[in-house]
């Protein structure tokens, strides 16, 4: 039995140049994300079934004769990577509900990696972080032809605080954000995490956000500038600075997409920025999942009342990403 545990993460600039349309035509020769994993997980649980028969369990359990039954479709395709064909149990559990699709914290990304983590486990494999993260953008751009950029995959198989460049060649620089602990712990300490209440399907924003890259380079220019600008603030110890880029960067992911944000969300980051907020986002694609503001520790008793009606969620960094917990003998 294997079991392999992949954290989400939560983004903070540069979510749309990480798409291929933007960083293979961009000024800079890159698109470039600053991101964190998160101490929220998806757990693979991965064992030999006693006879020849597939059985994959999530939010539905399926049992087939072979791999291209297989509906769900990121471990139908990550199986076909690694080659197993028969006599398998899969069983995928995650500390969101399974048909939460839409929360903005990377749940698919981290799926995939870990599935995929697991798996090659399972046929005695060691693969680096960066074959995962890869490997699960074949799966889930490639093959499954979802409207998504390269972050993701990356944030949750290397972990930590990072900044993620997508060079033009196609080539993924990983740099780890160094600073002090305490500009760290502080700029955790700092952020807010408040549910929503809204789901949406990420295609559906980012398909639209696409679409508009020619017309909106501009601003997706902008927002690369803004990424290194905030790796700097982090390693200057330029918190409040920081929280004031997170504003300027949220105003231009509003104008990529139509979808971005909607009334609800637009009250929400207003009550916030009114009771001392200094900027903030929505995670992921936008139109839904969580809302992340950037509030100094005085302040947050006003932001945490002004947001009563939407729940606050305790998130922290994950240094880690994909990881192996368990393998038996």
């Amino acid at each position: 039995m294997i079991i392999s545990k992949t954290p989400f993460r939560a983004s903070f600039f540069g979510g749309g140049t990480d798409f291929a349309e933007y960083y293979e035509n961009s000024k800079f020769g890159y698109g470039v994300v600053l991101s964190t994993a998160i101490n929220m997980y998806t757990y693979m649980t991965v064992n030999q079934k006693f006879d020849d028969k597939i059985r994959v369990s999530y939010s539905k359990t399926e049992m087939v004769d072979s791999v291209d039954q297989i509906e769900h479709n990121i471990i139908r395709e990550a199986l076909k990577i690694v080659g197993i064909e028969k006599g398998i149990d899969i069983v995928y559990m995650a500390d969101v509900p399974l048909d939460s699709a839409g929360i903005g914290l990377a749940s698919s990304s981290a799926l995939a990696v870990g599935i995929l983590n697991a798996l090659y486990a399972y046929v005695g494999k060691f693969v680096s972080a960066e074959k995962l993260a890869r490997e699960a953008c074949q799966i889930e751009i490639e093959l499954l032809k979802n409207p998504i950029g390269k972050q993701d995959q990356y944030a949750v198989a290397y972990g930590g605080l990072g900044h993620y460049q997508f060079n033009a060649d196609g080539n993924t620089l990983v740099n780890p954000v160094i600073c002090k602990p305490d500009t760290k712990r502080k700029l955790e300490q700092n952020l807010m995490f408040f549910y929503t209440g809204i789901t949406r399907r990420a295609a559906s924003v980012l398909g639209e956000q696409r679409q508009n890259i020619p017309k909106k380079r501009e601003r997706l220019d902008r927002l690369v500038e803004l990424t290194n600008e905030a790796k700097s603030a982090i390693q200057e110890n330029d918190l409040d600075g920081l929280g004031k880029m997170f504003h300027e960067a949220w105003q231009i992911k509003r104008g990529l997409a139509s979808n971005v944000s909607n009334g609800t969300i637009d009250t929400m980051y207003e009550r916030a920025m009114n009771a001392g907020a200094l900027g903030g986002k929505i995670l992921g694609a936008g139109g839904g999942g969580f809302l992340m503001m950037y509030v100094p520790l005085e302040h947050q008793p006003a932001v945490k009342e002004a947001l009563k009606d939407n729940r606050l969620v305790n998130v922290k960094f994950e240094p880690q990403g994909s990881k192996i917990l368990y393998v038996s003998e």
